[in-house]
């Protein structure tokens, strides 16, 4: 039998990014103990009040089909948001989607095709890869040096342009690397898109996730706003990834094309669930706060636990629930370290190559555990290099 090109192209693009975490879960399911520190799944629950208007929502009968732009409520709490940062936003400028996965996708789908390439921060999200392959379109990573913080430089960005350019992706608060661009950043990046006539995307699902920094966006940017795209959703925001609520926000006339794509793809979210997140956007909830306080903390303790470890370098992450440890000086990649880690430790890290070639010698860890189960994967982790660095262990 036949089957599109698509099939092909994302082949190696899909849940063998997760090998280790999946082989951690089927572990857990087979009656094994282990610390879990592979997805960004807040430990936090929902806010109760958002619960209580999903369920009130649904059993309102709110739960007919919708349109492809979204609910009047979320499309007028979005655009009152947005306009705190720029106040010619409306509800025009807004699309809404199941979520940011699914909002990047129809977005990266409107803008690039076969022939063009997406310019993207190596080390990247790992569906990115897989988001712009489903267009035809090629990826083209920048590299991202831990030593700037694994900040995006624009003269790296200029590099690597080349004719069949057509847009920028661009994360910031960054997964995995914790990384928060600053304004004169974006600027500087802005000023080479402009140049070269690129669409900028902007991840900003961490938004509200930032330690001590503050946030910048290339859509808050009179410059760039002509040519920028915001992708978000309150799974992490409001630590409700399950809902997959999200959205995205850009030109008019962005939101006019991409519409009908929109609605062949899904024609619509669920209306009852459009009523929690317009509550969720539009009222203040400590969910973030209280997220930010404890990844904050948490990020600490693994830099603490692992300062005196010669072999391991931790790279503190400036927002997002993550946190990059460089594994290489202990003879392993980061994805030999994870799978050996799993199986003589029981603790389930992601390998840094899901993130890209820059990031081949690191693992990430989740920072939504419990701090005292934090504290003992710490420990496990440590033994492990240091048995590596006796030459012990290698081969096992």
């Amino acid at each position: 039998m036949r089957y599109a090109s698509i099939t092909d192209r994302l082949s190696t693009l899909g849940s063998g990014k997760w090998a280790v975490h999946l082989e951690a879960r089927a572990m857990v399911q087979a009656g094994e103990k282990l610390i879990e520190l592979t997805i960004g799944e807040p430990d936090l629950p929902p806010d109760q009040a958002l619960l209580a208007e999903c369920a009130r929502a649904m059993h309102a009968g709110r739960t007919r089909y919708s349109n492809g732009r979204g609910e009047p409520a979320v499309l007028k709490a979005l655009a009152d948001k947005y306009r705190k940062r720029r106040p010619d936003v409306s509800e025009k400028n807004l699309l809404c989607f199941p979520g940011t996965q699914t909002a990047l996708f129809a977005v990266m789908l409107g803008l690039v095709e076969a022939g063009d390439t997406v310019l993207v921060g190596d080390p990247l999200y790992a569906t990115y890869e897989g988001v712009v392959a489903s267009t035809g379109a090629r990826l083209k990573p920048v590299p991202l040096h831990p030593d700037r913080r694994f900040h995006l430089q624009a003269a790296d960005l200029e590099k690597a342009i080349t004719p069949d350019c057509r847009v920028l992706l661009l994360n910031t608060p960054h997964n995995p690397t914790g990384a928060v661009l600053t304004a004169e950043e974006i600027a500087e990046i802005g000023e080479v898109c402009r140049r070269h006539d690129l669409w900028i995307v902007s991840d900003e699902v961490y938004e509200e996730l930032i330690f001590d920094a503050a946030f910048a966006s290339p859509f808050d940017n009179p410059d760039l706003a002509e040519r920028t795209i915001v992708v978000s959703s309150i799974s992490k925001s409001h630590a409700a990834p399950g809902f997959r609520s999200g959205w995205a926000a850009g030109p008019e006339e962005f939101c006019a094309r991409l519409l009908p794509v929109s609605e062949t793809m899904l024609f619509g979210v669920q209306p009852f669930i459009s009523d929690m997140t317009a509550m969720a956007v539009s009222q203040r909830f400590d969910t973030a706060s209280v997220m930010r306080e404890n990844y904050l903390r948490r990020a600490r303790i693994v830099e603490q636990a692992l300062a005196r470890e010669q072999h391991l370098k931790v790279m503190m992450p400036e927002g997002g629930m993550f946190i990059l440890v460089d594994v290489g000086a202990t003879g392993l990649e980061g994805q030999d370290f994870a799978w050996k880690l799993l199986k003589q430790e029981k603790v389930a890290v992601m390998p840094g190559s899901s993130f890209g070639e820059e990031a081949r010698d690191f693992i990430r860890l989740s920072l939504t555990v419990p701090d005292e189960l934090l504290s003992e994967a710490m420990g496990r982790i440590a033994r492990l290099a240091r048995t590596l660095a006796d030459g012990e262990g290698k081969a096992a």
